[in-house]
């Protein structure tokens, strides 16, 4: 067999372990399953917030949901976790619900079934550390799932969003992220938002942005009557 041909048929055999592994998972979870939960049952609005704690960004933030007696589920990273124990704590005894985004910002498509276990269990302790209690939510980086995810996650429950906002980009921050929010009806919808941007294909100033645009968002909502409910209120798919 040609050198050419040969790395034809390895490049060809791992597109198909990605897309058996990788690609079909995550369309399935996210499309045809049970096992993930994305509206609330109930009227109101779920704020959540992916990629933190940041210790400038977070902070901003939870001074900003205090002010308007918010509260609202961080999925949090776990080193980030270990770097910054008493934004975690702050979080904890604001009432706040804190869930798993893994130990590191990594794709479980780049996770073999016992590293994506490790990045769960790693994060669940850093938690429990800080807080005393296990956290019983997981969204994973970007949504993406792999073929293990079901049994590895199985004590979780799956969050994903309703609504998302590419708020990672400052662009975006700038031209549709008010308008974006404000459309987002409340009967239901969970929001996804982001209080980190030091993560691949953020801007790390992406957070200052979103803020900007999430106080004004809030601060004419609660005009309106309004209401954010906790994520632990029950849930539909």
């Amino acid at each position: 067999m040609s050198k050419r041909r040969f790395a034809i048929t390895i490049g060809s055999f791992i597109s198909l372990l990605t897309l058996l592994y990788c690609v079909i998972p995550t369309l399935w979870i996210r499309c045809c399953s049970n096992y993930i939960e994305k509206r609330m049952n109930k009227k109101g609005i779920a704020l959540t917030f992916d990629d933190g704690p940041n210790e400038r960004y977070t902070v901003q933030l939870l001074d900003l949901l205090k002010r308007y007696d918010i509260r609202a589920t961080f999925f949090v990273v776990g080193e980030k976790v270990d770097k910054h124990p008493h934004i975690i704590k702050r979080m904890h005894d604001e009432g706040h619900n804190i869930g798993i985004h893994h130990y590191k910002h990594v794709s479980s498509w780049r996770l073999l079934p016992n590293q994506l276990q490790a990045e769960l269990d790693q994060t669940a302790e850093a938690i429990e550390r800080v807080t005393g209690e296990r956290p019983e939510l997981y969204r994973p980086p970007w949504g993406k799932f792999n073929l293990a995810t079901i049994k590895v996650a199985k004590p979780y429950r799956i969050i994903m969003w309703s609504h998302i906002f590419g708020d990672w980009k400052i662009l975006n921050c700038e031209e549709n992220l008010l308008q974006a929010l404000r459309q987002a009806p409340a009967n239901g919808s969970v929001l996804l938002l982001h209080d980190d941007g030091a993560n691949p294909a953020a801007d790390d100033t992406a957070p200052e942005h979103m803020l900007q645009k999430l106080e004004i968002y809030l601060d004419e909502s609660v005009k309106k009557g309004i209401q954010f409910i906790p994520i632990e209120s029950e849930l539909q798919t």
